[in-house]
């Protein structure tokens, strides 16, 4: 099976290269494009203070994250949870720009570009000129938001996996993986949905019910037009 893993982050700003740290990463594992229920999310301590315009976006302080592991202690965590995974984010270089800087700063594994799936690719291919944010992507494919107040990495990640159905083939595929489950269902019990009876089901109609529908034949049928007619060809061609 096709084994994915869907990731967002939030940060303390926009670039790491200026001093912006990871505060949150939470990973969904799917695999052929449904969740296994595996999780990986942790809060970080980013070693420096939070900006109150990103506490605004995802509602994380300071006193949230001062008691929370630092990068370097969950690294080894992280990266074998993704494993040799591809990574599905949405505006990927983001995310991937600080999960790369992380690992780079603790002396970890760096990701390599190729296993990166962007979201907001696929959505501007499919939609161009269009809005392609994860909220606009939600709204167009009807997923839920009401769960979603803030900003937070685990439940960005659920929506985004949501999304990524949707983008990868949407209801159709969840109809096609439904009819497979079915026929797999049938082929485990043996069972089959066709073919002849081994025995033959016992008449329902007594005797009376027979006799009454001889006797309609030949009263009522045979003073028809039509059965004239077949009768009278019968005798043309005797």
């Amino acid at each position: 099976m096709a084994r994915e893993i869907v990731l967002d982050t939030e940060t303390t700003g926009f670039d790491p290269k200026t001093g912006d740290r990871l505060i949150e990463i939470g990973c969904i594992e799917i695999e052929d494009l449904l969740p296994t229920g595996r999780t990986f999310h942790r809060y970080v301590n980013p070693e420096r203070l939070i900006p109150a315009g990103a506490i605004a976006v995802h509602g994380i302080t300071d006193d949230k994250v001062r008691d929370a592991p630092k990068f370097r202690e969950i690294m080894a965590d992280f990266l074998e949870f993704v494993g040799d995974a591809p990574i599905i984010a949405h505006n990927a270089n983001f995310d991937r720009a600080f999960v790369e800087w992380e690992c780079t700063n603790c002396g970890g594994e760096i990701i390599p570009a190729e296993r990166w799936i962007d979201t907001l690719q696929l959505a501007q291919q499919r939609f161009p000129g269009m809005p392609n944010s994860l909220d606009a992507l939600c709204r167009r494919f009807r997923i839920s938001l009401t769960e979603r107040t803030l900003h937070g990495a685990l439940i960005d990640a659920r929506l985004l996996a949501e999304v990524y159905l949707e983008l990868k083939g949407g209801k159709a595929r969840k109809l096609d993986l439904s009819m497979a489950a079915a026929v797999t269902a049938t082929a485990e019990v043996g069972g089959a949905t066709h073919g002849a009876r081994p025995r033959p089901l016992a008449p329902r109609l007594s005797g009376l019910q027979v006799a009454a529908h001889r006797l309609f034949l030949e009263t009522e049928i045979k003073s028809t037009t039509l059965w004239d007619a077949v009768t009278g060809a019968e005798e043309r061609a005797a």
